[in-house]
């Protein structure tokens, strides 16, 4: 069997670049399609099969009494006679003739729709015509004839050849398909408006934001909301156990390192100092167990930040601590709505990751079409690709792509970054940096 190549003109997918993306644009297509598309279809079928009929079947009884008309003009033996012979037959034909008569063209408005049938009509139905002239007078058609004693002009109403005003069917249907329109999108509206808050709602729920969500809408709206709802409930239980729970053993493991601290301090013994660097990383895990566990729980509602200022904060507070974190690229892009303790936790952690695993970082703040990013980027060993994934998980411990020796930690400094991301609306993108061929770390945040 022969396989025929595919058009893509004939499978519409093309057409899709030009089709609206949002909902009210959608549902606006859909509505409003259908409305001009039945407009259209009634309005040409009605004008050519009704209003051309009637006009072809008018203009032909004209073209009886033009007949007779000229006839009576070419019977006269000079044009005065000719006139006479025709003022007792005009008044009750509704005419007025000049003979002779200036010539006469053919013309006709673009707006006239049953012009061409009238003059198409004519010029069949009468030899001798020389024009038709269904512009110059507003309600008047005038026609030119050549009769025996010279050219002839003809005039009489509009309303004899055609049905007046055909346009008015056009208006009647514009102006009531915009009024239905116009009600139809008001129930639409009341209608989409239910299904925004809910989009607006759950993206709110993205970023950590906690917005009350009432129930409205048709039967399937209300369905997807309370599914919403009874989501957002669980997945609030699962953070709240999960903080409680970390809070929990984070604390109580407290008490025994503060005991074991105080028992270090009597012992006089070579081996203290290393005992307590013990007790030191036990308490440093014990503070990222606690500041993971804050990630989710982010109480503080976002307030206007200077990014550019609390860019360069970060990279001072880095430097008064003997980290060797230089400042990039440093965009301006004014206040943006964050959780300033939050955001700072994330970025000091990845800081924190880069100058253990490397000797020199560097600290930027892009902007991009849609978004905005921290950059961290450092000329440590870095992170393959297909570990990346693996390395935003909790607990996550790459051997192999990170140097251990070069410090101790529970693999936790990337997953609260990405956490604080998400709550932000953002999230955490792993990289290679270019120049300095270690880690590259994006914090993104949309705008």
């Amino acid at each position: 069997m022969v396989q025929l190549p595919k058009n893509r003109f004939l499978d519409f997918g093309w057409l899709k670049q030009f089709m609206p993306r949002g909902l009210y644009g959608r549902a606006a297509l859909i509505l409003i399609v259908p409305i001009v598309t039945l407009q259209l279809v009634v309005s040409v079928v009605f004008i050519q099969r009704h209003f051309n009929r009637i006009t072809v079947q008018m203009t032909s009884a004209l073209v009886l009494e033009l007949d007779y008309l000229l006839t009576e003009v070419n019977r006269a033996t000079t044009p005065k006679a000719a006139r006479q012979s025709v003022e007792r037959v005009i008044d009750p034909l509704a005419m007025w003739i000049e003979l002779p008569g200036a010539p006469v063209d053919t013309t006709i408005r673009l707006t006239d729709f049953t012009g061409p049938w009238v003059a198409k009509t004519l010029h069949a139905g009468v030899p001798d015509l020389t024009g038709v002239d269904l512009a110059s007078e507003h309600a008047g058609v005038i026609v030119g004839v050549i009769t025996d004693h010279g050219p002839m002009r003809v005039g009489f109403s509009r309303d004899r050849v055609s049905a007046s005003n055909p346009h008015q069917l056009l208006v009647l249907m514009v102006a009531t398909g915009i009024l239905m329109t116009l009600i139809a999108y008001l129930f639409l509206r009341n209608q989409l408006r239910p299904i925004r808050q809910l989009a607006k709602v759950a993206e709110a729920f993205g970023k950590g934001q906690v917005v009350p969500y009432k129930l409205a809408g048709a039967t399937e709206v209300r369905s997807a909301g309370k599914a919403f709802l009874d989501m957002r409930s669980r997945i609030e239980r699962q953070i709240e156990q999960r903080t409680l729970m970390l809070s929990g053993v984070s604390h109580d493991l407290r008490t025994p390192l503060t005991r074991l601290r105080l028992g270090l301090a009597m012992i006089d013994d070579e081996s203290r100092e290393d005992l307590e660097r013990d007790v030191e990383d036990m308490e440093r895990l014990v503070d990222r167990f606690l500041s993971f566990a804050r990630s989710d729980a982010l109480e503080d509602d976002p307030e206007p930040v200077d990014l550019a200022a609390l860019t360069r904060h970060l990279a001072d507070n880095a430097a008064r601590a003997g980290q060797n974190v230089v400042l990039g690229e440093l965009a301006d892009p004014g206040t943006y709505p964050v959780r300033r303790a939050a955001l700072e936790r994330a970025l000091e952690n990845l800081l924190g990751n880069a100058t253990r695993y490397g000797s020199q970082v560097r600290l930027s703040l892009v902007t991009g079409r849609g978004d905005l990013r921290f950059v961290i980027e450092d000329d440590g060993p870095g992170i393959p690709p297909q570990a990346r994934e693996e390395a935003l998980k909790p607990f996550a411990r790459l051997d192999k792509a990170r140097n251990q020796d070069k410090g101790s930690g529970v693999g936790l400094g990337l997953a609260i970054a990405s956490d604080i991301a998400r709550g932000h609306g953002g999230h955490l993108r792993l990289g290679d940096s270019a120049d300095l061929g270690g880690l590259k770390v994006e914090f993104v945040l949309p705008r």
